[in-house]
């Protein structure tokens, strides 16, 4: 049964990613789809509020067929993230799985690329002791540096924000730190 006090109705985020999917198809130059990176990273909570919170993850990364030159050797490739891993606090854990696009700008020659993106995040559990995430369903919004530092091999950090977009009550939300390493094909 649905606690009434737990959730509310919309689906705004998820009516705005099939809006940026379908322009991104209109507008996007059409390339190959394929498996860009695989990696694993992890961090730790980036506020007080969380600060027992630690989060593992194994990842894999494909490029999507959309791509756009802006000019003066500057590109932005849209890409779909997976990942698989775990989150806990204090003996309170938990599986995590996302999967969402991000945007990826990079400068020709340039060994470190911007990242974005949100990705639709479900959660084994929602409740870790004294704090309650409102639901097992989450976004998890993230900005970052990649860094190139060898053929094939990439160092990354990202900050990134879970959330549960206000579908439910409480909406504490959880800002990580995370770092990561990754084989790039």
């Amino acid at each position: 049964m649905v606690d009434p006090k737990r959730t509310r109705g919309g689906i705004g985020v998820g009516r705005w990613a099939v809006a940026c999917l379908v322009l991104c198809a209109l507008l996007g130059r059409a390339e190959d789809f394929r498996l860009e990176s695989i990696g694993a990273r992890g961090g730790l909570s980036a506020h007080n509020s969380g600060k027992d919170f630690n989060q593992a993850e194994a990842f894999a990364n494909w490029n999507l067929p959309w791509a756009w030159d802006l000019g003066k050797e500057w590109r932005l490739q849209s890409r779909l993230d997976f990942s698989l891993g775990w989150l806990g606090d204090r003996g309170n854990n938990a599986a995590i799985g996302t999967a969402g696009p991000s945007l990826v700008l990079s400068h020709e020659g340039w060994p470190v690329t911007l990242d974005g993106g949100s990705s639709p995040t479900v959660l084994s559990r929602s409740e870790f002791g004294s704090k309650d995430f409102g639901m097992d369903f989450q976004f998890t919004s993230h900005i970052g540096l990649n860094w190139d530092f060898a053929p094939h091999w990439r160092l990354s950090y990202r900050f990134q924000h879970l959330s549960n977009a206000g579908l439910a009550s409480p909406n504490p939300g959880l800002n990580m730190h995370m770092f990561g390493l990754s084989y790039v094909f």
